[in-house]
């Protein structure tokens, strides 16, 4: 199985900063785009920002300027340092990979999601 870990989520104060983890894990022989998604309740999931295999990287308007999403090939890890944190960031948050396995299809793999709360 290939799965996506995220970790990283947790309790912010407005203006504070977390950083989001997500690794990739299983038989994979490599990962193609990643991409950060949240959610809120009775809102559909949107994407926040996207990085391909070669680094360039897309953003949603709401968080340009203060969210860097990076990879780790060699870990099959992508980051997500979110600064300058507002009540608004407050999602679950999902990774998102194309990933190309040994044997078969590339797949599109969702994370289990991680709580990102932003509150003073």
């Amino acid at each position: 199985q290939v799965q996506l870990v995220e970790s990283g989520g947790g309790l912010a104060q407005p203006g504070g900063s977390l950083r989001l983890s997500c690794a990739a894990s299983g038989s994979i022989f490599g990962i193609n785009a990643m991409g950060w998604y949240r959610q809120t309740p009775g809102k559909q999931r949107e994407l926040v920002a996207t990085i391909t295999g070669g680094g360039s990287t897309n953003y949603a308007d709401s968080v340009k300027g203060r969210f860097t999403i990076s990879r780790d090939n060699a870990k099959n890890t992508v980051y997500l340092q979110m600064n300058s944190l507002k009540p608004e960031d407050t999602a679950v948050y999902y990774c998102n990979a194309d990933v190309h396995k040994f044997i078969g299809r590339p797949l599109n793999i969702w994370g289990q999601g991680t709580q990102v709360t932003v509150s003073s």
